[in-house]
Formats: structure tokens, C-alpha cells, sequence
């Protein structure tokens, strides 16, 4: 019997991950030892990078501007929405340079293309979980208590953000091996990652700013519903309830604005997948 014919360089996308899973294993080991070599602190910048972020945004939003009285237990609140907003930030900006920065590996053996990228979200996970830490202990001094709809808030958040980062981190590798201006269109959209979504604010002021029109379009924002996932999950007034805080969710949020995240984050996977594949064919010769 003859074997089927296929198109040289191309494999069968994610699935080839899922199936080699002990090589995806390998490229983390690889990243995050090739990342800390020769640092004093290792592991620990996972801790030192977001504290730092977080006591100058503290100080300028939270104690400057304000914020602490208009936003009750604020520094909980703004630190749910940085430690998720640095993963998605870190996972797109690495993803969309993984491909170029192991060109030359690309270029020696073939492997499936698409582990660079996840790899690199995998990474930011691993830098992902000691914040998300410190985030758990400083929420239980504050008298967190969580429930079965909080955890399943939080993990709901964390996998929007890991399947839109997923995406566009394939679709924009994939493009840098072709457009390198591809990387500064990443460095922008991160930039306006943090201040697109309800981080450093409340989402009621978009509402009493801009209107219900404008509200409804910054909901479509996948990001924008993973942050409050994680605020739902760990931030809660100190005064109020889920049901009179009118602060804590937008309307319609679980009902229709969650589905909505999830279905538009697996639709960017989709594309992200596709402009992969149709493009990976090239990416030895273009490097």
C-alpha cells in the first residue's frame, strides 16, 4: 500500500502537541533554565516584577488618584487583575517571538512548529502560579472564603486568557517569520492590554464615562471578562452582597458575557491555528 501524500514541513497542528507532550516538556525545561541563567534571583523575579508593578500602581491610582477610597479593598482588586494581566502579557509577547528565536533549531530538525508557542505560554504559567500565591495569602488575611463558584470563576479566567494567548501567540509567531514589524504591533497591543480592561478601574466607570453602548463594546473584550472573573473569584467588597454590590459583576455577566469570552477566545484559537498551518510550510526558508 502507498502512504498518503503530505505536504513536506506540515504537521497536524495542536494535536501534534497533545502527542508530544514529553518534547513540550523538554522546551519548557529549556526556556525557563536558558531564561535564569546567570540571575541571582532565579525564580524569585516572578515575585519582584509584579510586587514592584503593584506598589507603583498602588501608590499613583490607589493612593494619589484616589482610588483606594472609591474602590473598596482595593490593593486585593488591583493585584487580581495584574497577576492575570502579566500572564497574558508575558505568554502573547514570548509566544509571538518563539518561532524566530529558535530559528536556528527550526532549521536543523523538524518538530511540530506550533510546541514553540505553547511553550512559551506554558512558561508564563510556571510564572503565573507564584503570584497567583501570594495573591491566595494576601486574599485569606482579608477574610476570603471561596466557594465552588469562585474557583470555577477563577479557572474560567485563566483559560480564556491561556486560549486567546494560545491563539494569538500562533498566529502572531507564524506572521514574524514574514513581517518582523509584527513584534512592535505585539509591543502595542500589550501596552493597551492593562489599560483596555478593567485592571487599574472599575468597569462602572466605562459605564458613567462612555454609556451602555460603549460598555457593551468594551464587553466584547475577552480580556475584559477574564479580569472580572478573577475580581468575582477574589475581590469582594467589604460591604454588600453579590446581589447589592452593585460593583461586583456587569449585567448579564454570567448569563451571556462569559459564553460570549469563551466562544470569541476558542474562535481566536481557531484562526490562530489556521494562519499557523498555512503559513509554517516556509519557516525554514524564511529563517
Amino acid at each position: 500500500m502507498s502512504a498518503e501524500l503530505a505536504t513536506p514541513g506540515l504537521g497536524r497542528g495542536l494535536k501534534d502537541v497533545l502527542r508530544s507532550r514529553f518534547l513540550l516538556k523538554l522546551l519548557v525545561a529549556k526556556e525557563l533554565k536558558v531564561r535564569y541563567r546567570g540571575s541571582v534571583l532565579g525564580l524569585l523575579w516572578s515575585y519582584v516584577k509584579p510586587g514592584v508593578q503593584f506598589i507603583v500602581f498602588w501608590f499613583a491610582l490607589g493612593v494619589f488618584l484616589g482610588m483606594n477610597r472609591s474602590t473598596e479593598n482595593y490593593p486585593i482588586y488591583l493585584f487580581s487583575g495584574i497577576v492575570l494581566i502579566n500572564f497574558f502579557n508575558e505568554a502573547l509577547g514570548n509566544a509571538s517571538r518563539s518561532i524566530v528565536g529558535n530559528g536556528g533549531l527550526i532549521k536543523k530538525i523538524y518538530l511540530p512548529r506550533e510546541l514553540f508557542p505553547v511553550a512559551s505560554v506554558w512558561v508564563s504559567a510556571v510564572h503565573f502560579v507564584p503570584q497567583l500565591v501570594v495573591l491566595l495569602i494576601a486574599c485569606v488575611f482579608t477574610g476570603w472564603r471561596p466557594g465552588l463558584l469562585e474557583i470555577a470563576a477563577a479557572l474560567s479566567g485563566f483559560a480564556i486568557v491561556a486560549l486567546l494567548a494560545t491563539g494569538l501567540g500562533l498566529f502572531f509567531g507564524a506572521a514574524n517569520v514574514y513581517f518582523r514589524d509584527s513584534e512592535n504591533f505585539v509591543d502595542m497591543l500589550l501596552m493597551i492590554a492593562t489599560w483596555a480592561s478593567p485592571v487599574l478601574y472599575s468597569w462602572t466607570m466605562v459605564r458613567d464615562a462612555l454609556g451602555e453602548v460603549f460598555l457593551t463594546l468594551y464587553l466584547l473584550n475577552p480580556l475584559t471578562i477574564a479580569v472580572e472573573l478573577f475580581h468575582f473569584a477574589f475581590w469582594r467588597p467589604t460591604t454588600g452582597s453579590v446581589t447589592d454590590a452593585g460593583t461586583l459583576v456587569p449585567p448579564d455577566f454570567f448569563s451571556l458575557w462569559v459564553p460570549v469570552a469563551a466562544i470569541l477566545a476558542v474562535l481566536v484559537i481557531l484562526l490562530g491555528q489556521y494562519t499557523f498551518r498555512r503559513l509554517e510550510g516556509r519557516f525554514a526558508q524564511e529563517l
